[in-house]
């Protein structure tokens, strides 16, 4: 099985900083993707940034400038550091990963990681 670990999040007030990490653990081949997205309550999730296997990065506009993404020299974890947040960023924060894995099938899967919680104080 493929796991998505999670770390960070919690409460901080609008302006300051906050880094998300995510760790991909199992029997894992190939990891295409990796990315957060993001849910506040009563609205649908959205990507916020995501890097692929060559270092390419897309933000969703709302982040850019604020937040980069970055990967580790194997692939296998990803890290999100935010800076100068707004209450607006107020969510739920998800890892994301397309996988390849040794028990998986042939196809990529996309896995998710548990959530953290992000809460900015205005």
């Amino acid at each position: 099985q493929v796991q998505l670990v999670e770390s960070g999040g919690g409460l901080v007030q609008a302006g300051g900083s906050l880094t998300l990490s995510c760790a991909a653990s199992g029997l894992i081949i190939n990891i295409n993707t990796m990315g957060w997205y993001r849910q506040a309550p009563g609205k649908q999730r959205e990507l916020v940034a995501l890097t692929t296997s060559g270092g390419l990065t897309n933000y969703v506009d709302s982040v850019k400038g604020r937040f980069t993404i970055s990967r580790d020299n194997v692939g296998k974890s990803v890290s999100l550091q935010m800076s100068s947040l707004k209450p607006e960023d107020t969510a739920v924060y998800y890892c994301n990963a397309d996988v390849l894995s040794y028990v998986g099938g042939v196809a990529y899967q996309t896995y998710w990681g548990q959530g953290t919680q992000v809460t900015v104080s205005s």
